[in-house]
C-alpha cells in the first residue's frame, strides 16, 4: 500500500463521526433507557443503554471509568506503535487498524464526556434471544480486530521478505 494514511485517517474519522452522531441521535429520539424501538421487525431494535463497564458490561470496580480511559489510551498508543508494521501488511490491516482505532476513540469520547458510560443502542436478536446491546464503535472494533488478525496471520504465513538479489 503506497499511502496507508490516505485510507487510515478518513476511515477512522468517518467511524468516529458516525458513532458520535448516531449516539446523539438515539439519545434525542429514544430518551427512555431500556425501552426497545423496533427497526427491522423484532430482529433489530434500538434500545438506549449506558454501559459504564467494558465489553459485555464487564465491571472493574469503583474507579472503572478512569481505569477504562487509561486502558483505552494505552491501547491507542499501542496501535500507533503498530501502525508501520500494519501498513506494510497491506490494505486489510490498515482498514482493520483504522476501524479499531476509530471505534476505541468513539467510545473513549463517551467516557470522557459523561460518567453515565458509553451509549449503546443496537439490539439484535429474535424474541427473548438477544445479543448484547452495542454501538457503531463496537461494530467497528469487532470488524477491525478480525481484519487485523487476518492481516497479521497472513503476514506471519508469508514469512520475512527475501533479501534483494545482489548484482
Amino acid at each position: 500500500m503506497r499511502s496507508p494514511g490516505r485510507v487510515f485517517w478518513p476511515l477512522a474519522a468517518a467511524l468516529v463521526l458516525a458513532d458520535c452522531t448516531s449516539k446523539r441521535a438515539i439519545e434525542d429520539a429514544a430518551p427512555l433507557v431500556g425501552v426497545p424501538r423496533p427497526v427491522l421487525d423484532d430482529v433489530v431494535r434500538f434500545t438506549l443503554a449506558y454501559n459504564q463497564g467494558a465489553a459485555f458490561s464487564t465491571h472493574f470496580g469503583p474507579y472503572q471509568r478512569w481505569v477504562l480511559i487509561a486502558l483505552t489510551l494505552a491501547i491507542l498508543g499501542g496501535l500507533a506503535r503498530l501502525y508501520g508494521r500494519i501498513a506494510r501488511a497491506g490494505g486489510p490491516g490498515v482498514v482493520g487498524l483504522a476501524l479499531v482505532a476509530g471505534g476505541a476513540a468513539g467510545n473513549l469520547l463517551d467516557r470522557l464526556a459523561s460518567d453515565r458510560g458509553v451509549v449503546d443502542f443496537i439490539d439484535v436478536g429474535v424474541g427473548a434471544a438477544r445479543f448484547y446491546v452495542f454501538n457503531v464503535a463496537d461494530a467497528g472494533v469487532s470488524v477491525g480486530a478480525a481484519l487485523l488478525a487476518y492481516a497479521l496471520w497472513r503476514g506471519e504465513r508469508a514469512g520475512p521478505a527475501p533479501p534483494p538479489a545482489s548484482a
